[in-house]
């Protein structure tokens, strides 16, 4: 996982919401063991319209996803972030998300941002008109900057650090490694003798 401080890109604009995690990523797409190559099938239902705007060529290099309220609500898939980021995505605002998804993106730096909905609309509004929009999110600062658009939002103290320092859970556990060797080490001393 890698650090996050500050992300700066244009947004794809999923003006829905109570996107589940089937829309996100159909559970036909979910054979896969590794976490690597779910990004082409982000939205793979939707993705048949050639209106729907993950197949609108302005927004193809887009960072940020900007959506609806409850994003990533319904099954609590893991691939489901997994696809956003292997799309390209590396943060997420939304007015709010569900639960095991905001944690499963966080697992994997996948950064959500719940802004106000009023935010949200005007965010969306913005990148609709001018897909060229250029959006600032700023973990270090707890902000969310776009033309017309300074809001700060919240995120609980230790996820952020985590999120900033760039450890997964492995990584948290590896800061501990010369305990874990040491443990290990002295275990059989302790082990029942056949």
């Amino acid at each position: 996982m890698e650090p996050i401080t500050v992300i700066e890109g244009t947004a794809l604009p999923i003006d829905r919401s109570d996107v589940d995690t089937d829309q996100i990523i159909p559970a036909e797409y979910l054979k896969r063991i590794e976490r690597t190559g779910f990004g082409p099938f982000l939205f793979a239902e939707w993705r048949k319209d050639p209106d729907f705007v993950i197949n609108d060529q302005r927004y193809a290099n887009a960072s940020i996803m900007i959506a609806g309220e409850n994003f990533g609500c319904g099954s609590s898939r893991e691939h489901a972030p997994w696809a956003m980021e292997d799309a390209g995505f590396q943060a997420v605002i939304a007015p709010s998300f569900a639960d095991i998804f905001r944690n499963n993106c966080t697992k994997i730096g996948l950064l959500p941002v719940e802004l106000r909905a009023e935010s949200v609309r005007a965010l969306m509004d913005a990148v609709l008109d001018d897909p060229a929009t250029s959006i600032v999110v700023d973990l270090d600062a707890l902000a969310v900057r776009a033309p017309g658009l300074d809001e700060t939002f919240d995120m609980e103290d230790f996820t952020r650090w985590r999120l900033m320092e760039g450890l997964d859970d492995i990584g948290l556990t590896l800061r501990n490694e010369d305990k874990i060797s040491a443990y290990e080490a002295n275990r059989p001393t302790w082990l029942p003798v056949a």
